[in-house]
């Protein structure tokens, strides 16, 4: 089993500066005791290239003259604390230097790799070169030599490579490397090579040692890749360009895989890696490590030590204040498991493509709500949500069209967008109309056929929209196209045209269980984050579900709800959590000061009358209404983060 206060220790260090003079065992115990941490990485080989312990296989760094690892893996031995050893794969600088035929190219074009090549940074090596047979040798001398409990390899994902052995090896396969589905296929060949040796190099000396391969993203659908670990880390530094709301996206599809662990891993930084002397306020990382354990994770915080090797206390500190928190409230976190009403069927699983907007517009509209949700992809079951989402991408196999269908025809109800819904030029589900294909005209206008914030008038779309005949099915807004599309020869005002009230048609309908947006509403949303968007699915999603949601909550759209069941101690979880953010600089998004959230109502269904329902770590508890099998109750303060535990 995972541990849940984690710390992933980066250490790069030049060749040139002192390393480890000021390590002492002491200080290092002390320092975990501080941060209330039970596992922490530990460095075999950075990213420079280094070794930071004696080697037989590679350099121990010039400026270090004893065992770093070994001295800290027998500190963390003494104290119990968990010590998984990086070792960095795609980078190496000191052997990118050395050996030219290891480099990765990223192009045919040699001024661009050249340009690459001189980037002040460090830079790839080739896994289909002689670098990944030293990458085992490496591996299997820590191996040998520590017997860690884990290994974590960084920087690794399917690349297209242009190196001399790399075109030399698709041309002897008889793939081409002019053809972009060629290049991509070598490309996960490779990689798969690099994870099979790399894994076999661990396996030789340890069946039960962890194993991680990061790369900075956990592609969904993609099992070869996933199951490649024994265990998943969700690199999503908030600060650092992820934003708040993108591991609750990346975890609201991991913590669908079967028997399958994972770890949020933050940072204590002010924005990103390799920052020295930057702290976020003790807030952030209280509600960072919350927002994990809401969500089913585990926590790691990342951390950079200093080349002398002695901890920063003040760190340790901060680190402290969160992972207090978190281990008083493991006991309610153990073998909880998280409660979704709805499911996202991901644009991400079905295109290949990272970071598919039509994901991160659905996962903010979701969030924002409140919902209980999950992203899953077209492996898994539907039949256990109460609702299915078809985010605006088309490209379903025939097979994963009947799923949808028989979901369908059992009851199950469905909201789907833009193509998301077309085969073959038609509707593959009875939506009470007729597919007539993308509008010529664009931006459009949404007219809603319920109430708004702004009242009834026409709200631009600056998105795609499909055309649709209907004669059999409710309309929930209607679409209006503006005058003319913006050219340089024909243009109106500052930005487009205004609608033309002679255009209009059907925009959004509901036929019994099935909705259908005419609109790529969750990509436009992920885009440009027009209310009018938000709305239209609120509306339709409210209309369907009705009171069959498991949880309402009334918390603000910053506000984070989610629900998980502990069956082992016959209860329920209800965790609430809020807090401000706010820019600073240009892109930083930052948590520190609290508002706390008082009196927030709360209605949780439930199959029998809870026997009572408490507040987790102060016990208080709360009165409750039970009306028509919902428990009805008031949250007093919500600071951060609560939890709110519903006994059976």
């Amino acid at each position: 089993m995972l541990r849940k206060r984690q710390v992933h220790l980066d250490f790069h260090t030049k060749g040139t500066l002192p390393v480890g003079k000021n390590f002492s065992k002491e200080q290092f115990q002390s320092a975990l005791k501080a941060g209330h941490v039970n596992s922490i990485t530990v460095f075999s080989k950075c990213h420079h290239g280094w070794s930071y312990h004696p080697t037989e296989v590679n350099q121990m760094h010039p400026g270090l003259d004893f065992d770093l690892l070994g001295a800290q893996l027998e500190a963390c031995r003494e104290i119990d604390v968990n010590a998984p050893v990086y070792i960095s794969a795609g980078f190496d600088e000191k052997e990118y230097v050395k050996h030219p035929e290891w480099h990765f190219l990223r192009s045919q074009d040699k001024a661009d790799c050249e340009e690459y090549a001189n980037e002040v940074h460090f830079h790839l090596l080739c896994f289909n070169t002689g670098y990944l047979d030293l990458l085992c040798r490496q591996i299997e001398e820590v191996m040998q030599k520590y017997n860690p409990c884990g290994i974590f390899l960084d920087i690794v994902s399917a690349k297209v490579c242009y190196c001399e052995k790399c075109v030399a090896d698709m041309k002897a396969l008889g793939m081409d490397i002019n053809s972009e589905d060629d290049r991509n296929k070598f490309a996960v060949m490779t990689l798969n090579k690099y994870i099979n040796a790399t894994n076999a190099a661990v396996r030789k000396y340890s069946s039960t040692a962890t194993i991680f391969h990061n790369s900075g993203h956990i592609p969904k659908g993609n099992y070869s890749f996933i199951e490649s670990n024994t265990h998943l880390e969700l690199e999503s530094l908030p600060t650092g360009g992820w934003g708040y709301d993108h591991f609750p996206l990346s975890a609201a599809y991991v913590r669908t895989l079967k028997d399958t662990e994972f770890l949020g891993m933050t940072g204590k930084f002010h924005q990103s890696w390799g920052e020295f002397g930057g702290f976020k306020h003790p807030n952030a990382l209280i509600y960072e490590t919350s927002l994990s354990i809401a969500n089913g994770a585990g926590c790691s915080i990342g951390d950079q030590m200093h080349p002398l090797g002695e901890m920063n206390m003040a760190t340790y500190n901060l680190i402290g204040k969160a992972y207090s928190l978190v281990e008083r409230k493991e006991p309610w976190l153990e073998g909880a498991v998280n409660v979704a009403d709805i499911a996202v069927l991901s644009a991400e699983a079905l295109t290949g493509k990272r970071d598919s907007k039509a994901d991160i517009g659905a996962n903010r509209m979701l969030l924002e709500n409140n919902y209980l949700y999950n992203f899953i992809d077209t492996t898994m079951d539907f039949s256990k949500y109460k609702m299915l989402i078809l985010p605006d991408v088309a490209g379903f196999d025939d097979e994963t069209i009947a799923k949808i269908q028989n979901y369908a025809k059992c009851g199950g109800k469905i909201i789907a967008s833009g193509e998301a819904l077309v085969k073959d030029g038609r509707f593959f589900l009875d939506v009470g109309a007729e597919y007539k294909g993308e509008n010529e005209l664009k931006p459009t206008y949404l007219i809603p056929c319920y109430e708004t914030v702004n009242g009834a008038t026409e709200y631009v779309m600056r998105c795609n929209f499909y055309r649709f005949d209907t004669a059999d099915s409710e309309i929930a807004a209607y679409m209006q196209n503006p005058y003319f599309n913006r050219t340089a020869e024909h243009f109106c005002s500052h930005m487009h045209a205004p609608n033309n009230p002679q255009e209009s048609f059907a925009g959004a309908i509901i036929k019994d269980n099935v909705a259908y947006i005419g609109w790529d509403i969750f990509t436009a949303y992920a885009t440009h984050g027009h209310l009018c968007f938000k709305e239209l699915f609120t509306h339709i999603a409210e209309r369907m579900m009705g009171d069959d949601t498991t949880v309402f909550a009334d918390m603000p759209d910053k506000a984070v709800v989610t629900y998980t069941r502990q069956e082992k101690e016959n209860r329920n979880i209800l965790h609430l959590l809020f807090a401000h953010t706010t820019v600073r600089g240009q892109k930083t998004e930052v948590i520190e000061d609290t508002v706390p959230l008082y009196n927030v109502k709360c209605s949780v269904k439930c199959s029998r009358k809870p026997s009572k329902i408490v507040i987790a770590l102060s016990g208080e508890e709360l009165p409750f209404e039970y009306i028509d099998g919902r428990a009805e109750f008031s949250v007093p303060q919500v600071d951060i983060h609560r939890m709110v535990v519903i006994e059976d």
